[in-house]
């Protein structure tokens, strides 16, 4: 056997690490929202006649910060009143 091992291992592991560097270079930093920022939510459910329906709900307020973001719809448009 030429390589041992050890040595496939290692060579996995480098390449590995080249992908995921070369797989972030273009990524983009989450934004921070605060609370009272005003957001847009994506349309996940597009039910009939899609192709001509807007693609974001929109304006949502954000009102309370965790691992994900608490909005409140903010006017009159479909969709819940709240949603996380």
């Amino acid at each position: 056997d030429p390589l041992s091992k050890e040595n496939r291992r290692n060579i996995r592991e480098e390449a590995k690490e080249e992908n995921s560097q070369n797989c972030n270079k273009k990524r983009k930093s989450a934004h921070q929202y605060k609370v009272g920022d005003f957001v847009t939510v994506q349309r996940t459910q597009f039910g009939t006649g899609p192709k001509l329906r807007p693609k974001f709900f929109d304006p949502y307020e954000v009102v309370k910060l965790k691992n994900r973001y608490d909005v409140k719809k903010v006017g009159q448009h479909e969709r819940p009143n709240i949603t996380s």
